[in-house]
C-alpha cells in the first residue's frame, strides 16, 4: 500500500493530489514517512494563500483514514500549534522544523 498512489486516500482529490506532487509527495508511503505535518509545511510554502489549516487537517485524517471532522479535539489542537508555527515563520521568511 505504501507504493499506491495518494489520490487512492479518503479525502485526497485531484487538486491536492497535483499540489502533493509538485511537492514531491506522489505515493502513500511519501506521505506517511514525512508526516501530516511536513507535507503540510511544503505546501505552505508553495501555495501560501491557497493552503489553509483545513489542508493539514485533511492529510491527517487521509492518513488515518477518517473523515477531517472526526479527528479528536486534541489532535487538531496539536495540528494548530503546528500549522502555526509554520505560518509564523513563512511571515518571518525563516525554514522550521516541525515536531508532533
Amino acid at each position: 500500500m505504501s507504493d499506491a498512489a495518494i489520490d487512492t486516500l479518503p479525502g485526497i482529490g485531484p487538486v491536492t493530489q497535483s499540489r502533493l506532487e509538485d511537492a514531491g509527495i506522489r505515493t502513500i508511503g511519501d506521505l506517511r514517512s514525512m508526516g501530516s505535518v511536513e507535507a503540510y509545511r511544503r505546501l505552505k510554502f508553495m501555495l501560501p494563500r491557497q493552503v489553509s489549516l483545513n489542508a493539514l487537517y485533511a492529510l491527517e485524517a487521509a492518513l488515518r483514514g477518517c473523515h477531517w471532522l472526526d479527528l479528536p479535539q486534541d489532535v487538531k489542537a496539536t495540528l494548530r500549534e503546528q500549522a502555526k508555527i509554520i505560518d509564523e515563520a513563512f511571515r518571518r521568511g525563516g525554514v522550521t522544523r516541525c515536531a508532533l
